[in-house]
C-alpha cells in the first residue's frame, strides 16, 4: 500500500572540482535533511565533480578509481558505495542528482574517454534501485559568448526511466532533459507522480526559464517536480542559478531556496494528485491526430 504524506528535501550546493570535497558536503547536506526528518532527499546535477574540462573530469574519476583499486570497473563504484552508505546510515531514500562517470565501452568507439552523466536513487537499505543516464546533451550557444557543448564529453542516454517507491513510480531526468515537454508526458502516461530534475541552470537561463519549465512540467502532467541545484559561481567557472524547489501538480511552488547554499523540505499530499487529475484530466484526455502537411 502506498503511503499518503512525503517529507522531502532538495540540496543547493556549489560543488567544486575536488570530488572529496564534494563528498564531505554531500554527507552534511544529508545530515541536515534528515536532521529535518526528510524522508526522500534530492541532490543536484553532477554534484560529485563539476568539472568543465573533460579531460581533467576524466582524469579525476579514473584517479578516485584507482585510489580505491577499482580501476578496471566502468564506474566510479567508490562513489556509489559512498551515496548507498548514506542512505542505509540516514535511513532515506537517496535520489544522487546526477554523477559524473567515465564511459569505457569496448564495443563502442566513440565512447572512448567519454563521461556520462548518471542518476542514481538509492533506498534506505543502500540498494540501488534505478539509474538514468542524461539523454539531451546541453550544446547551446547564449549570450555574450557563453557556450557549452556536452556532447563533445558526455555520451548520452538512450532509455527514459521510472523508479518505483512507497509513495509511487518517480521519472527520472537530468537538467536540460526539462526543455523536452515529451520525456514528462512519456513517463507520466507509464505511472510517474514525481519527477525529479537535478540540475545546473546557468544564470541566464535560470533568470528566464528554470520556474516557469519546471511549472510546466508539474502542470501539464499534474505531477510533483523535485528540483535541485547548483548555485552561485562556481571552482570551474560556470556561473548557476540555484532556486532549488518542489513544485505541487498545480504548480504551485511549495518551498524554495535563494541563491546560497542549503536544503530546503516540504511536506506533500500525494491525494493532491488525484485531485488535480480529476479535475483536469489532460492524461486521459489527449487524443491522437493525423500530422499536419508540410
Amino acid at each position: 500500500m502506498l503511503q499518503k504524506t512525503l517529507r522531502c528535501a532538495c540540496v543547493q550546493m556549489s560543488s567544486t572540482t575536488s570530488i572529496a570535497r564534494n563528498k564531505v558536503a554531500i554527507a552534511e547536506a544529508v545530515a541536515r535533511a534528515n536532521a529535518e526528518a526528510a524522508e526522500c532527499v534530492f541532490l543536484p546535477e553532477c554534484c560529485n565533480l563539476m568539472q568543465q574540462d573533460g579531460e581533467k573530469a576524466y582524469a579525476q574519476i579514473r584517479e578516485e578509481q584507482a585510489r580505491t583499486e577499482q580501476a578496471h570497473t566502468d564506474e566510479a563504484s567508490s562513489e556509489i558505495a559512498f551515496l548507498a552508505s548514506l542512505a542505509k546510515q540516514h535511513e532515506i531514500w537517496l535520489h544522487a542528482g546526477s554523477l559524473v562517470f567515465c564511459h569505457d565501452s569496448p564495443h563502442h568507439e566513440s565512447s572512448k574517454r567519454k563521461l556520462v552523466n548518471r542518476s542514481l536513487l538509492f533506498s534506505p537499505e543502500g540498494a540501488e534501485v534505478a539509474r538514468y543516464d542524461k539523454i539531451h546533451l546541453f550544446d547551446v550557444d547564449l549570450e555574450g559568448g557563453e557556450s557549452y557543448r556536452e556532447s563533445a564529453r558526455y555520451e548520452a542516454g538512450k532509455k527514459a526511466v521510472l523508479a518505483a517507491t512507497p509513495w509511487g513510480k518517480l521519472g527520472m531526468s537530468v537538467c536540460y532533459d526539462l526543455r523536452f515537454p515529451r520525456l514528462y508526458r512519456h513517463l507520466a502516461e507509464r505511472g510517474a507522480i514525481f519527477f525529479a530534475v537535478p540540475s545546473a541552470f546557468t544564470v541566464s537561463t535560470g533568470r528566464a526559464h528554470w520556474q516557469c519549465l519546471l511549472r510546466a512540467r508539474a502542470i501539464e502532467n499534474a505531477c510533483f517536480v523535485f528540483a535541485a541545484a547548483q548555485t552561485g559561481l562556481l571552482e570551474d567557472g560556470r556561473r548557476c542559478w540555484g532556486h532549488s524547489m518542489i513544485v505541487s501538480p498545480w504548480g504551485e511552488i511549495l518551498v524554495e531556496a535563494g541563491e546560497g547554499e542549503g536544503v530546503v523540505v516540504a511536506e506533500i499530499e500525494l491525494a493532491q494528485i488525484e485531485e488535480v487529475r480529476a479535475r483536469i484530466p489532460a492524461l486521459v484526455s489527449e487524443k491522437d491526430f493525423l500530422p499536419c502537411s508540410e
